[in-house]
């Protein structure tokens, strides 16, 4: 029996196969959320049309009366125009808050 010698790819080709096999995986993921997708659109219109909707609102909690003052208004003013100003990443200065209300 003779044995053939084996040849080593060259390098392309290595790169060229794990490029193909990453990218070919990732369009088979794509496919297969876009299915996913697909049924649970169908099942959840073929859950909606046979029950009637609900709409659960969350109960209003009344830690305290609205007539209550704000303690120490100031201090909230300033911590609120501090988180706003942070988030939107302007000087505090640049914010005018005009009014508080307490829910």
């Amino acid at each position: 029996m003779i044995l053939l010698e084996a040849q080593t790819p060259s390098t392309a080709t290595v790169v060229g196969l794990g490029i193909g096999t990453v990218f070919f995986g990732l369009i088979c993921l794509i496919a297969i959320c876009y299915l996913l997708g697909f049924i649970m659109t169908r099942v959840s219109k073929g859950k909606a049309d046979k029950e009637p909707a609900t709409v659960n609102a969350a109960p209003a909690v009344n830690s305290a009366p609205a007539s209550e003052p704000i303690v120490n208004r100031q201090e909230l003013i300033a911590a609120v125009s501090a988180v706003i100003a942070e988030e939107l990443g302007q000087d505090v200065e640049a914010i005018r808050i005009k009014s508080i209300k307490k829910l």
